[in-house]
């Protein structure tokens, strides 16, 4: 999917938001767990029940490998179901790769080649050679980079200055522009990190950002939108635990689309 199709989408939903599959069979309704594949099972109902609301959807590969062959299998599917039925949509493999470039080339096989995923989160730390294999030849995908994430341990690296007193994230995000450029490279920047989104503005002005941490890890909306957002939005602000886990019940996929379209109603206003 290019820069202009997810624009045209978000402007034609009046809506940025991801939606994380993020799919715990622990956490998953009871009934589902009679289903032959209940993952599958439980990822389609929400997708059925979200897909007005939102723009991209977001599997965290941790969730299917942890079942081996059949929750991969159920990651297939999931993909292929969208691909087929909600082809605007915008598919992110959250499985942060990133390793020498041989070893990076057959994880861009994989996800772009096998999979066909639109995007797939990468760890830049062993740099240029260990991305560039996800950008080269795959036309019309994107590299989402981890920049400044919510979890306490950013600090342990990402926040740290050197002499110059340019922080990590930031010397990330600047460097990462020589491999890469708006059309096929976005970061991912926690929403719990607010005003720090001018930080980020400073360094890619223009690009695109994925936002975890807003709903269940309380980062806030408004304040993303307020530092975070550009002319064409530059958005995508993704949220998992709060939709797909609002209701255990068997209604539980009519309860994650109120809170989809409650979300959704909100970054229309923001839109405006």
């Amino acid at each position: 999917m290019t820069r202009q199709e997810l624009i045209a989408n978000i402007r034609r939903k009046k809506s940025f938001l991801c939606v994380g599959l993020d799919t715990d069979l622990k956490k998953i309704p009871e009934h589902l767990l009679k289903e032959d594949d209940p993952i599958f099972a439980f990822n389609k109902a929400i997708i059925d029940a979200t897909a007005p609301y939102c723009v991209a959807y977001k599997p965290n590969l941790a969730f299917y490998e942890a079942f081996g062959v059949k929750g991969l299998m159920a990651f297939e599917k999931t993909v292929k179901y969208l691909k087929q039925n909600y082809p605007d949509q915008f598919i992110i493999a959250d499985a942060k790769r990133g390793d020498i470039g041989n070893t990076s080339q057959m994880y861009a096989r994989t996800f772009f080649g096998e999979y066909d995923v639109d995007a797939l989160t990468v760890a830049p730390y062993m740099g240029e050679d260990s991305v560039t294999p996800f950008i080269e030849g795959y036309a019309g995908k994107w590299v989402i980079l981890l920049a400044l994430t919510s979890n306490k341990g950013s600090f342990d690296f990402q926040l740290t200055e050197d002499k110059q007193g340019e922080r990590l994230f930031e010397k990330v995000i600047r460097k990462s522009q020589e491999w890469g450029n708006d059309e096929n490279m976005m970061y991912v920047v926690g929403a719990t990190r607010g005003e720090m989104f001018q930080d980020i503005r400073r360094v890619a002005p223009n690009a695109f950002l994925l936002v975890p941490g807003v709903g269940a890890q309380g980062g806030s909306l408004e304040e993303v939108c307020k530092y975070g957002m550009i002319e064409d939005c530059g958005l995508l602000v993704n949220s998992s635990r709060a939709i797909i886990y609002a209701d255990k019940t068997e209604n539980f996929a009519n309860v994650a689309a109120e809170k989809a379209k409650e979300m959704a109603d909100q970054m229309a206003q923001f839109l405006k």
